[in-house]
């Protein structure tokens, strides 16, 4: 399994509604791609920093989400919000428990 970090930031009083994009629009979208296994969305309200972490089942699902278009798609519902641009991490999962 492998895991995509995505680390955002917004306006603090933007956090509700980055969130609310994230669930209402992010998620069903997500939940449509091949090899995606589940997910989970951090944020700290005060400072309206985030992580969004989604997780695969194979670094090539993970990539093919990338070529398909459907990661960038996602950060575009968000280029309004976003006060500075989003870091990509991906790592292994190693341990799940």
């Amino acid at each position: 399994m492998i895991a995509r970090l995505t680390f955002i930031r917004v306006k603090p009083e933007n956090v509700e509604e980055a969130a609310r994009i994230y669930e209402n629009s992010v998620i069903p979208e997500t939940k449509l791609q091949k090899g995606f296994c589940g997910g989970y969305l951090l944020t700290d309200a005060a400072s309206g920093k985030g992580i969004a972490i989604t997780l695969w089942q194979s670094p090539e699902d993970l990539a093919a989400s990338e070529e398909n278009r459907y990661y960038q798609n996602q950060l575009i519902k968000f280029l309004d919000l976003f006060v500075m641009p989003p870091i990509k991490e991906e790592y292994t999962v190693f341990l799940q428990y």
